[in-house]
């Protein structure tokens, strides 16, 4: 089964361990998903089966959307409420003033990752490795718009569109720190991957979804399915970049670079209606 399709995560079980739930439900063995979230987040995760699998770095899946709840006062290694260790009791802000701590993050935002997250280290999930010492090297977001939704004190719940990898509990964290109190999120929920938004797990054209453009070739569909050698004589456009070829049962991508042309991937099925 060849099949892309947004899934929504439930809170506090794995990404891997969701992935699993639906191979079982669809009853297949090769699937994968992109873009991993943390256990404590729910929301949209983009999932492929079979050759769509391949895939992943081709899809139009930036920026990405947040909702999140940030409790103010809470103190939790994790930034989240699976380890809340002590509350405070903030004085309650003006609107304003949230509200302008919100748009001071706007653009470039450079920031430790929290220990507690679903970034690899040495090829396992920082989140696994908590009893150890580990330094997590700093990394820098860019924050597209945020926007708050509500504030009835201590919880902030704003709306933020932020670039890949971004860390949301790091940038509550933040907040937090900037208005001068401690804070931990109470909830988090991806809404949005880009083009991707979750339909119940509507199969989706993944034709309609790739950052390439389209091109043309004179060669035969059983040509290009062999691996013969594509040269820009045989192109309608050849200005660098990354393009798909469209034929009737199957699409392939290709670069250019510098007049040369290289096979990304080839003979990949095309999306038919159920």
């Amino acid at each position: 089964m060849n099949r892309l399709f947004v899934a929504y995560k439930p809170q506090f079980v794995s990404s891997n361990a969701f992935l699993q739930r639906l191979k079982r439900k669809y009853g297949v063995k090769k699937a994968g998903f992109s873009g991993t979230l943390d256990p404590f987040a729910c929301g949209t995760l983009v999932v492929a089966f079979g050759a769509y699998t391949r895939l992943f770095r081709f899809l139009k899946k930036y920026p990405k959307e947040y909702v999140a709840t940030l409790w103010l006062g809470a103190h939790s290694p994790s930034l989240d409420i699976e380890r809340v260790e002590k509350i405070d009791e903030p004085l309650k802000f003006p609107l304003q003033k949230i509200e302008q701590v919100l748009q001071s993050f706007k653009g470039s935002f450079t920031y430790t990752p929290p220990k507690y997250s679903a970034k690899k280290i040495g090829g396992r999930r920082a989140y696994t490795m908590t009893d150890q010492h580990i330094e997590l090297a700093p990394v820098t977001s860019t924050i597209h718009s945020i926007e708050l939704l509500n504030y009835s004190h201590p919880f902030v719940t704003f709306r933020a569109c932020v670039s890949e990898g971004t860390y949301i509990r790091s940038l509550a964290e933040h907040i937090a720190a900037r208005l001068g109190c401690a804070g931990a999120l109470s909830y988090l929920e991806r809404t949005k991957e880009g083009a991707f938004v979750y339909e119940d797990e509507r199969a989706l054209d993944p034709v309609e979804y790739l950052i390439t453009k389209p091109n043309r070739t004179t060669l035969s569909p059983q040509q290009i399915q062999s691996g013969t050698k594509i040269g820009c004589r045989d192109l309608a456009i050849c200005d660098d970049g990354l393009y798909h070829l469209l034929f009737d049962e199957f699409f392939t991508i290709i670069e250019i670079a510098d007049h040369k042309v290289k096979y990304l991937l080839n003979n990949i099925p095309r999306y038919r209606h159920a």
